[in-house]
């Protein structure tokens, strides 16, 4: 890319643990609840409300991405309020989100001429 500083070939390990980030983010749901938790915190009924799914399923999802590191709660009385608290996830969950609403404007013939 051009503009972008040289940098060392990582080793292995860190190709290994940057596909690890690649395989939590292959749920649709996980990516749905971290894009929504990127704008704003929410509890799990307004999760559940915005995703869909189950309760429990929402709430294993949540699961693994607090152990992840990616999200927080944040307890509002009888309720937990979570929200992500890393912002490289963001980046990447909106970029990856961009690219793809990019790449169907083009295929519509909604993007701009060469």
């Amino acid at each position: 890319m051009a503009g972008t500083a040289r940098r060392t070939t990582p080793d292995r390990d860190a190709f290994s643990d940057a596909a690890e980030v690649f395989q939590l983010l292959s749920t649709p749901g996980r990516l749905h609840l971290l894009w929504l938790l990127s704008n704003h915190e929410a509890d799990v009924s307004t999760l559940v409300r915005a995703v869909g799914g189950t309760k429990a399923g929402i709430s294993q999802h949540l699961a693994k991405l607090r152990l992840a590191g990616w999200i927080d709660g944040q307890r509002d009385g009888r309720r937990v309020l979570y929200r992500v608290v890393d912002p490289h996830i963001v980046t990447l969950v909106h970029q990856v989100v961009e690219h793809i609403l990019d790449q169907r404007a083009d295929s519509q013939g909604g993007g701009s001429p060469p």
